[in-house]
């Protein structure tokens, strides 16, 4: 299982919320393309970034910060995702180095342009499912929707998605553990690799997703910014 250390921007900063409310910010970086260093420096092979910006802006907002950390991490494959809303942006991000985009507020407002994209950059689009209550919510979690989450994810199953990266609204930044039963529920529901967000806040947490057996990676921010999660130790027991 993959750990994907998150680097959320907001106003070129990076910073962490809870339970997605831009109002409960903490920064924990004002220099993004450091704090990508210090993960690649343990040995991170993967960096999610979201440009929450963007997200509410559904436009790139923090442009400057994602290409200052591509340029501090060359080779490192990093995963991007706010306010990737048409086919010209997603060109132009990977383009610019971004391994993968990850497409959320689209792929319920335009489904057809995430199986275009996917079919264009095969390996390169990811889905975004944001969820509260098993439905998601879009535009930086600020809208809710009837679209059940697994019902959006099975939408998707033969669209040759690279990966479903799903959260958890709820438990987003507030250190509580991740919703263990239903990401494996979503993972088991379709065969495209699932990514576990929101709540993975100790060195158990990440055991206990790997050992379901079906979940591909896990996304931590507050955690390892808290020196909740030792990086090197979980980077170890991962690999086991």
């Amino acid at each position: 299982m993959i750990l994907y250390p998150a680097i959320d921007l907001k106003d070129g900063q990076a910073v962490r919320l809870l339970r997605g409310a831009m109002d409960q910010a903490t920064v924990f970086n004002d220099d993004p393309a450091a704090q990508a260093r210090s993960f690649v420096e343990v040995g991170c092979e993967w960096l999610h970034l979201v440009d929450l910006n963007g997200a509410f802006a559904g436009t790139p907002v923090n442009a400057a910060a994602v290409e200052a950390i591509l340029t501090a991490c060359p080779g490192v494959p990093a995963q991007l995702g706010g306010g990737i809303r048409d086919m010209a942006t997603i060109e132009r991000w990977l383009d610019k180095g971004v391994a993968r985009v990850i497409l959320g507020t689209v792929a319920v407002e335009h489904p057809d342009l995430v199986r275009g994209a996917a079919r264009a950059f095969p390996d390169q689009v990811a889905v975004g499912i944001d969820a509260r209550g098993g439905k998601v919510a879009t535009k930086g979690w600020a809208e809710e929707t009837d679209v059940d989450a697994i019902d959006l994810t099975q939408s998707f199953q033969d669209a040759g998605i690279a990966a479903i990266i799903y959260t958890d609204i709820n438990r987003d930044g507030a250190m509580q553990g991740p919703n263990i039963k239903a990401t494996v529920g979503l993972a088991r529901a379709v065969s495209i690799p699932v990514i576990a967000s929101g709540g993975v806040a100790s060195l158990t947490d990440l055991i206990a997703l790997r050992d379901t057996g079906v979940i591909a990676g896990a996304i931590s921010g507050r955690a390892l910014y808290d020196g909740a999660i030792d990086l090197d130790a979980a980077l170890a027991a991962l690999k086991r």
